[in-house]
């Protein structure tokens, strides 16, 4: 179809930024809610969704989507004093149920579903914890996939809410105490009317609030008003006598740590380890002998125990060397240490005693991704979960003092996994390092270089890629696609040198480590340009942005999804100044020439034929500010010289994609399978 794009209005905006003038012609859209920017988002909406309606695909992709979605999925079981608690979903219900037990073989009985709170789906189960001795549920509530958290109090035993109330909520757990009488949390003040969606977040503050009382009674346990940026997170050590206190600055992974004495009335804050020197997590404490699992001294991690009397770095013991591969997580579960390595970004779990002598490995069903192992030094079982390309989540239950597994929930799901295959190969980079990639498809599948593939990738934050069950990639390679997932540096598979290689100065890095996957794809018979379509989300809408842009001769489709597109501004929205530790700030002269040079919004050239692009954004997007989609979109509208479409489908009452139903899962996803077929030919 022939399309004609909404008249956007193009401010003649130019700042003058480090000696650069620097046009911005469509800053008037960062105001979400005006006139104006909403009748755009309306008409684009219409444009896109009246497009998509268009695709003969489209129907057949829903509906076996929804087929395929329509299976039953477990959480990690956490138990609490003898209960265990766990989220179950049917299949297509639009946010998962907790559910709790007096004993794994009893009677199962539901504590909190959230399907009952909103008619469309949207309010979210965003955070529960349960308190020590088990009685009480705290749980965090989201509207419209919006960062902001409200938190109640639940009692276990009748399911009955208790009149407790905290708001004001990011980026914070509550840390219950271990007689069940309050929790400690981490709260902002109160955004001025109007700016819920769009101001910055300064200056959180550490509370305690006591069960029975309302917030303005909480307790202030620690502010630093001279050091706007920082961030607290408590957690209470599992004997009940010291609270933990994590400082955290931006996204930066190196953080301080200090404690308090709750043993101790009136005990003052202590800083224990106030250097921001690494980064440090707290695993158990036996009296004032801390465990942390640390980057001080190993930069794929260690671990380390420190007396809180004696802190000084001479006075550390090491129990848990570094090794050639990336420790991800490290529980102290029964008396033994549970460490979660990756190796080539696939999972490996090693066993060490108390002492950190070996003591084998978990034996883990494939070549995949797991998660949990959560639980108290005294505990005799824990949980854990499997995933990788072609099986869903699948629970495992763990005997700590046998070191067994057993299957405890397995899905089931319409499709055999034998008919695909997962292989791992290695790419060149344009500076000649190796990058691991994994590609997925049907088996039998000939390399004749028309097969249509899907690149995606991230890259960002020291966060990992993990290999695992997605129902769209299923969808995907049923219909005959191949599925390439490339881990790119910046992210967290090979510790922080990694990172270190893909991160400010190195972000270049990144789109290049991707545009060569993207070759190599092409290279060895998988697909050509024409076939090729490629997507990311949020740092990774970034990464697809910056591609395209340098490389729009390269791609078929590409579909940035919340993407950070304005690097000039980022830092001026919620809570994207945190960013400028990896992304490096705008303010700097030398940082700001960086930024410049592969900003997506930036680098858009009036008269280039861009490849087909489907932008998508969520109007309540509280994380990734949405005016950077809405700006690089209709910029990237204005200079199309060719015939390829460039739309914009933007979600209403959603977010960055916390909590999103299931039912906007499908349809999201429905309609950019459909956008690539159609465009891919």
């Amino acid at each position: 179809m022939k399309l004609t794009y909404p008249k956007a209005r193009k401010q003649s905006l130019v700042e003058k930024l480090h000696g650069r003038n620097v046009p911005d012609p469509y800053r008037w859209m960062e105001d979400i809610d005006s006139p104006e920017t909403r009748t755009w988002i309306e008409a684009q909406n219409q444009l896109t969704h009246t497009y998509l309606e268009t695709l003969p695909d489209r129907d057949a992709i829903k509906h076996r989507m929804t087929e395929l979605w329509d299976y039953e999925k477990y959480g990690v079981p956490e138990q609490h004093a003898g209960r265990y608690f766990y989220t179950h979903n049917t299949g297509l219900e639009n946010q998962n149920i907790l559910y709790w037990m007096e004993d794994l073989q009893g009677e199962v009985k539901c504590l909190l579903d959230p399907n009952t709170l909103s008619e469309d789906g949207t309010m979210a189960l965003t955070g529960t914890a349960v308190s020590h001795k088990g009685k009480y549920l705290a749980y965090g509530l989201s509207e419209a996939g919006s960062d902001w958290q409200e938190w109640f109090v639940r009692r276990v035993d009748d399911g009955k809410d208790l009149p407790d109330h905290v708001q004001w909520v990011k980026f914070s757990q509550p840390a219950w105490d271990n007689a069940d009488e309050g929790f400690y949390y981490s709260r902002y003040d109160a955004p001025e009317e109007g700016e819920l969606l769009k101001k910055t977040n300064y200056n959180q503050k550490l509370y305690y609030h006591c069960l029975g009382t309302s917030q303005d009674k909480d307790i202030l346990i620690y502010e630093r008003l001279d050091k706007k940026e920082w961030g607290f997170n408590g957690e209470v050590s599992d004997d009940g006598n010291y609270l933990i206190i994590y400082v955290w600055c931006g996204t930066q992974e190196e953080v301080a740590v200090y404690y308090k004495d709750l043993s101790q009335a009136e005990s003052s804050v202590v800083e224990l380890l106030p250097d921001f020197d690494a980064e440090y997590r707290f695993i158990f404490n036996k009296g004032t002998l801390f465990y942390f699992l640390t980057t001080n001294g190993a930069p794929l991690r260690r671990v380390v125990a420190i007396d809180i009397h004696q802190p000084d770095r001479k006075d550390w013991k090491e129990i848990i060397p570094q090794t050639r591969d990336t420790l991800e997580s490290a529980n102290f579960v029964g008396g033994i240490f549970i460490c979660r390595y990756l190796h080539d970004a696939t999972n490996q779990v090693c066993i060490y005693d108390k002492n950190g002598l070996a003591q084998g490995e978990v034996h883990l069903p494939g070549i995949g991704t797991v998660s949990g192992f959560s639980g108290k030094a005294d505990d005799r079982e824990t949980f854990y979960a499997y995933t990788d390309t072609t099986t869903p989540s699948t629970i495992y239950h763990y005997d700590v003092k046998k070191q067994e597994s057993k299957l405890f929930r397995k899905p089931l799901i319409a499709f055999d996994p034998q008919e695909y295959v997962t292989e791992q190969v290695f790419v060149m980079s344009k500076d000649g390092t190796r990058v691991p990639m994994f590609i997925s498809h049907k088996q039998g599948l000939k390399r004749d270089g028309n097969l249509p593939t899907y690149l995606y990738g991230y890259g960002g934050f020291n966060i990992p890629v993990p290999v695992m069950f997605k129902v769209p990639i299923l969808v995907w390679m049923e219909m005959g696609g191949v599925y390439a997932q490339v881990q790119l540096r910046g992210g967290g598979e090979y510790g922080e040198a990694w990172h270190a290689s893909g991160m400010k100065a190195n972000k270049q890095n990144v789109f290049d480590d991707f545009i060569s996957a993207a070759e190599w794809l092409i290279k060895e018979g998988y697909t050509r340009r024409e076939k090729l379509a490629i997507g990311g989300r949020s740092n990774g809408g970034l990464l697809i942005g910056a591609v395209m842009t340098q490389r729009p001769d390269l791609f078929g489709v590409c579909m940035p999804t919340v993407g950070v597109m304005d690097m000039l501004r980022f830092h001026k929205f919620t809570i994207g100044w945190a960013w400028v530790s990896d992304y490096g700030s705008p303010e700097d002269s030398e940082e700001f020439k960086t930024l410049l040079a592969y900003s997506p919004y930036h680098n858009i050239k009036a008269g280039t034929k861009y490849p087909p692009t489907i932008v998508t954004t969520g109007d309540h997007d509280d994380r990734v500010f949405p005016a950077h989609s809405f700006k690089f979109a209709a910029a990237l509208q204005a200079a199309q010289a060719g015939d390829a479409p460039v739309l914009i489908r933007i979600e209403t009452r959603a977010g960055h994609g916390v909590g999103k139903p299931t039912d906007k899962l499908i349809e999201e996803f429905s309609d950019l399978w459909a956008f690539t077929l159609a465009n891919l030919g």
